[in-house]
């Protein structure tokens, strides 16, 4: 996923660095044992007592766990850890877990954090600690994929039958499909994909339609980018761990397919937006480039039509 929701909603975890000081003398464990604790020594917490966090922009804290703690002392410190931030009107409270410090989920759990999200190297817990309504936003709600539609000169498209899945088996031809990795642009992922499943080298051209499904995985919905692609080789070597076969389909035996037909309602309308794309009728999303990592896609044709201005 790839994945398509800031699930922090403006929450950053690269937030301004600032100490949380304590209202106590200065620290009178030494700084080799207070980095034992997991505790900065310059954060001026008494007895170590104190979970070493960032503030964040939202009036919450973060703690990034990165050292193995005995369970008990983790435990002793999250709670007077929690009573300073109550008393420093604190909000939002999240807890950064490697995977090698999981031993310290329960006792997290205990003080009332809940899961957040997981990744494969870390857990993300979350704490709401005033009375209030609680406004942490919840996780990421979608997942991200994308099909490539590439079509030839001689109008057949790439089509490939899949090892796995739901079609497994069933002899039914499809666009190459993907999902997009974490970080990674649609049209970046479109040209992967057919890359990875059919050794084809092709060129993003424009987003043709898009699809949103609710809670199709994991109780995520799916949304899903139909990306037209201009094909800039055409000999196919198929991917052997997931693919069964490839190749170049004519349009027409492609739609005829009695799977297509089925699914009218959705992919034999691509069809006809494609064969309206083609007839110069109907205009995609193409890509702007706006910022680093940033990426705008707009109709082109149309605004030049509305403002007869080419960006």
């Amino acid at each position: 996923m790839g994945n398509v929701s800031c699930f922090l909603k403006g929450y950053k975890l690269g937030a301004t660095f600032s100490n949380i000081r304590s209202n106590s003398s200065p620290a009178s464990t030494s700084p080799m044992a207070a980095e034992q604790l997991g505790v900065s020594a310059e954060n001026g917490v008494q007895n170590g007592k104190i979970l070493a966090a960032i503030d964040d922009e939202f009036d919450g804290v973060i703690v990034e766990m990165n050292k193995a703690m005995d369970p008990m002392v983790f435990h002793s410190m999250l709670k007077a850890s929690l009573s300073q931030w109550r008393q420093q009107k604190k909000k939002g409270v999240w807890i950064k877990l490697p995977i090698q410090l999981a031993n310290l989920v329960e006792f997290a759990v205990k003080e009332g954090f809940w899961f957040h999200h997981a990744e494969p190297t870390y857990i993300m817990l979350v704490y709401w600690i005033p009375k209030s309504q609680n406004t942490i936003p919840a996780n990421a709600t979608h997942r991200v994929r994308v099909g490539a539609f590439v079509m030839n000169e001689k109008r057949e498209v790439l089509v490939v039958q899949e090892k796995a899945g739901s079609l497994r088996g069933l002899g039914v031809w499809k666009f190459p499909t993907g999902v997009v990795d974490e970080g990674e642009d649609i049209s970046d992922a479109a040209t992967r994909e057919v890359m990875e499943e059919t050794g084809i080298d092709s060129e993003f051209v424009e987003i043709l339609a898009f699809r949103q499904t609710p809670k199709l995985f994991f109780e995520k919905s799916d949304l899903f980018f139909v990306c037209i692609l201009r094909p800039l080789s055409f000999d196919i070597q198929a991917q052997e761990l997931e693919i069964e076969a490839a190749a170049w389909m004519p349009l027409e035996e492609y739609a005829a397919q009695p799977f297509v037909q089925k699914h009218e309602k959705w992919m034999k309308r691509i069809i006809d937006i494609y064969k309206a794309k083609v007839d110069g009728v109907y205009a995609g999303f193409s890509r702007l480039l706006t910022e680093a990592k940033n990426s705008l896609y707009v109709n082109e044709k149309g605004l030049i039509s509305c403002n007869n201005n080419i960006i």
